[in-house]
This record gives C-alpha cells, structure tokens and sequence, in this order.
C-alpha cells in the first residue's frame, strides 16, 4: 500500500463514521498505549534512566535540521527500497529488539513478527524476547528476521543462540554493547518492579538446550533469603507458569522455574566484556555482525578494526545513561568515521516519516523503529504494529516525496537547511 492509498483509506473510513483505531499522531498513540498497559509495562516501555533527559534528547536532536523542500521535480514515481546485506528491503526501517513484549500483549514477539513479515520489513528479535526465536521465525516464513544478542557470562551459551539464530533463518547478529550493566531506571526503580525476577521475558534462555544443562551446575555464593509474602507467591505462581512444559505442579515441584530465573540474574550480561571478546564471535558465525551501542567516531573506526559488518548509532532508547548524547546527534561523527565501509544504522527518537527522512539525509542507511510499533501492539496486537507501520511508512514517503526525492537515493544533506 503506497501512501497515496493508505492516506484515501483512512479518509475514506472516516466518511463513514469510521475514525482511525490506531491513533495516527504520535503523541497521542503514546498516550492510548500508556492507558491501555498495566502500570509496570507503561514504566518499563515508556521509561527511561534517570530524569529522562536522554529520550527528551532523542527527540529534540531532529528540530536543528529543517528539510528544505524542493519543487518541480516529478515526484509522481517514488521508490523507497534500499539494499541492505544483499537484501531489497521495501524501505529503510527495521524493527529495533525490544524484550518483554509479553507486558504489552499476549502474543508478544509473534505478533510482532506476523506484521512485519506482512509487510517486508525486518523484525530484530530480542535476546530478551518472549517467545522463542524458532516460534516467532515460524509465523514470519521468508520475511527478514535479524537476531539481538547480549553478551552473556557464558560464551557457551552465546554459541548456542547464534546457532539456533542461523538455524532459524536470522540474516544478522546485532551485538548490544551498551546494557553489560543495567541502568538507573527510576521508573520502574518506584514500582520495585523487574519483569525478569517474575520469569517475563527470558523464554530465548529457558528454550536453549544449554542453558537447561546450565540449570544443573550450582550457582556461586548463597541466595538471598525471601521473605513469603502473597506477591512473593503471586510471583512464583506467575514464573512456573512461564516456564516451559507442561503441568503446573511438576514444574513446581521441579524447582527449575526458580531456578532459570537465578540463573539467568546470574549470567545474563558480562560488565568486564572487551574489544577482544569479539574475535569469539566473529568466528562464530558467517552472518553480518553488527554494534548496536556506538555513538563515539573512535569507536565507531575500532568495530571496522575488529571486523565488523555494520554499527547501529543507539543509547538504548535513553534506558541506560540520563544526559546521554542523543543518537542524532552523534550519527554524523559516525557516519564520517566509517566513510561508507559498513551501513550505519540509526536507533532512538524515530516516530515519524519526517525523523527517519533526517537521519538518512545525515548518513544512516536506514532506521529502527521502537516504542512506536510496541504502543500498537499494546493497543491492537499484530493489526496494530500493521497500522503503525503503515501509517510510519505513508508519512516517510510522502515527506520524502514533498521534499523533492524520488528515490532514498536522492535523500542527502542537501535536502536540509544548514544554519
């Protein structure tokens, strides 16, 4: 569906008593998705580290670089496919990973999957994902499928997620390099709330076969005594149910629900992680490898030093440092550092056909798109990540086409003011 179409359906609908069910304004869609989530979900979705400085950041960073519109130049014919790792993709966008979905739908990264398949565009399963991969590679069929890794503590399990990501069809591994600690997340800090301690989230670890044998080993040190309360039971109820397998009781009685989510606290991210660790994953795989994290030039040059396919400009949705460098503003040193060896890929503050045309026109090769689609999902499952994404892409090509470019290709920094 061109925008031209998407654009006549809604009014269309709307002359017919028919108002869009996906509110279409940003703002708005935000605030539909706040209040149709539970509490916990809306501060672990919407919220950020700290004061929030960062996700303020990320938006106000676009505002600086006003798009010059160009007139006169036959924009009847507008194409907005690009080549990324030897696939056509329909358009520039790919879906950033984002974990626990489950908190804003019961289908969670299935639903997701079955939308993005629908419509062409690549889905970044989250390495904190709640569905396994295979089961979400299933819906999706031949649609583009990337794969999100943290580094755990354990190499043996990290070569077991990237071997399940190639066997599932997965065509890249995005390393995140900026969560090897968790940030100071005041939102859900309030709400005392970690969807992980409750077994959310964690279904790429409790379907590996590696991490099941892993459950066996003991754990260093001894545990922290819990005091039993009713949500403390509430909270193992709601963990053994997660777990895989079926019966409740022998899942219980098992004692391995528990257990996973120890074992997962335990090892789930790597703080003394190193340039050198990536010579491990390098030799792991074939597939493209990508830093999701880099926002310094010097770093940016030292991820092509190492071997690497690709960087994603990412704070990581301004959740881990407050008063963070917004992605825009950090894309251009980054862009310039790599001087066109690998794509650059931009993550954070992206809501609309306006931000992504920016980003393009400052070097990304494409963007990733994140809240946004979860706040659909949120509100309508896999038929409102679709409406998002629709409407996402109507209003790139059409800003794309106002300005004066046929073709992504034609996007440069030409097409914006310069003061």
């Amino acid at each position: 569906m061109n925008a031209l179409d998407r654009q006549r359906q809604i009014y269309l609908e709307g002359a017919s008593g028919r108002l869009p069910r996906i509110p279409v304004d940003a703002d708005r869609l935000e605030q539909a998705a706040r209040a149709r989530m539970s509490q916990q979900a809306a501060a672990y979705v919407i919220g950020g580290a700290g004061r929030g400085a960062t996700i303020d950041r990320n938006r106000a960073a676009f505002d600086p670089f006003p798009i010059v519109p160009r007139m006169l130049r036959d924009v009847s014919g507008r194409d907005l496919r690009i080549s990324l790792f030897s696939r056509t993709l329909p358009a520039p966008l790919l879906l950033a990973p984002i974990g626990v979905l489950e908190m804003a739908h019961p289908e969670a990264d299935t639903a997701v999957g079955r939308a993005a398949a629908n419509l062409g565009i690549p889905f970044i399963f989250s390495n904190q994902a709640s569905v396994p991969m295979e089961q979400v590679a299933a819906v999706m069929a031949d649609a583009p499928r990337w794969f999100q890794l943290y580094w755990s503590k354990s190499d043996e399990l990290i070569a077991s997620f990237v071997g399940r990501a190639e066997t599932c069809g997965c065509e890249a591994i995005v390393l995140t390099l900026d969560t090897t600690l968790l940030g100071w997340r005041t939102q859900d800090l309030d709400l005392a709330h970690l969807p992980f301690l409750r077994g959310m989230g964690i279904a790429q670890y409790t379907s590996d076969p590696v991490f099941q044998r892993l459950l066996d080993e003991p754990d260093p040190g001894p545990m922290p005594r819990r005091i039993i309360t009713t949500d403390a039971i509430r909270t193992l109820i709601q963990s053994t149910r997660r777990y895989p397998g079926p019966g409740f009781f022998g899942k219980l009685r098992s004692g391995r629900p528990l257990a996973a989510v120890r074992k997962f606290v335990n090892i789930y991210s790597n703080p003394a992680l190193t340039w050198d660790h990536l010579s491990y994953l390098r030799n792991l795989t074939r597939l493209p490898i990508l830093l999701k994290g880099i926002l310094h030039p010097d770093d940016a040059r030292k991820a092509l030093d190492y071997g690497m396919d690709g960087l994603i400009v990412s704070n990581h949705g301004g959740r881990q440092v407050d008063g963070a460098i917004s992605t825009l503003e950090a894309l251009p040193g980054v862009v310039k550092a790599v001087g066109g060896r690998v794509p650059v890929l931009l993550d954070g503050g992206v809501r609309g056909g306006a931000d992504a045309f920016k980003a393009l026109a400052l070097g990304a090769t494409a963007v990733c798109l994140g809240r946004p689609y979860v706040y659909g999902l949120a509100l309508a499952g896999a038929a409102g990540v679709r409406e998002v994404l629709l409407n996402f892409l109507a209003d790139f090509e059409l800003t794309m086409a106002l300005a004066g470019c046929r073709s992504v290709a034609e996007i440069s920094e030409t097409c914006l003011y310069k003061r």
